[in-house]
């Protein structure tokens, strides 16, 4: 990426707070976050942005073997009392490859106000 460039990555609230049945992935996510700031520190003077999305939950097939059901069901007390949904992270991950945005170096949250 000599010309600069753009990285992103998925995180989940769960890097933040226990999350019940979420488990090691906690930590895993909150080590992706720490991750993406230091590489967004070492990476800017190349021009490389890089970002964390952190999308509210999402309702993926495996959702019950992680006991998600309950988390989905309160998105119906999130601000926009609804889920993100499946194209939201994606919809946001493209805002941010846009130019416009380009100076951007951040984790959003794209979750619906969850």
């Amino acid at each position: 990426m000599e010309d600069g460039g753009s990285i992103i990555t998925m995180t989940y609230y769960g890097a933040e707070k226990v999350v019940p049945h979420y488990n090691v992935m906690g930590v895993a996510k909150a080590a992706l976050e720490c991750t993406v700031r230091y590489l967004a520190q070492d990476l800017g003077r190349k021009k490389i942005r890089v970002n964390a999305i952190s999308a509210g939950p999402i309702k993926p097939w495996r959702a019950r073997h992680f006991g998600l059901g309950d988390m989905l069901n309160l998105c119906r007390a999130a601000p926009l009392q609804r889920n993100v949904g499946s194209g939201g992270g994606r919809k946001h991950g493209v805002f941010l490859l846009r130019t416009p945005v380009a100076a951007s170096q951040a984790k959003s949250h794209v979750d619906c106000g969850y």
